[in-house]
């Protein structure tokens, strides 16, 4: 969970070693800090939020990891219409 504009920059270096770290990073505000939309825009990269904090603490990331679960839940959970019993479509 990448949350701000200081994990960004740790990032930008970690990226810098080896690009494939992007691939296990998920992005979770965009940060008011100057600069941190730009770096999104560097890596290109959407954060699931975008709520102007600065806060530093990584509130962003609290926020974002209900999203991720609840995402993941209706992955898992959620009846397709074959185990729902629904056979027409109206």
């Amino acid at each position: 969970m990448v949350d701000g504009f200081i994990a960004g920059s740790a990032l930008l270096i970690a990226r810098a070693i080896d690009e494939r770290v992007l691939e296990n990073c998920i992005f979770a505000h965009t940060s008011g800090e100057k600069g941190h939309e730009k770096m999104l825009a560097y890596l290109g990269v959407r954060p699931l939020l975008n709520l102007g904090m600065r806060l530093g603490e990584g509130t962003g990331a609290a926020l974002a990891i209900p999203l991720i679960q609840s995402a993941v839940n209706f992955l898992v959970e959620m009846a397709s219409f074959e185990s729902a019993g629904i056979t027409k479509k109206m």
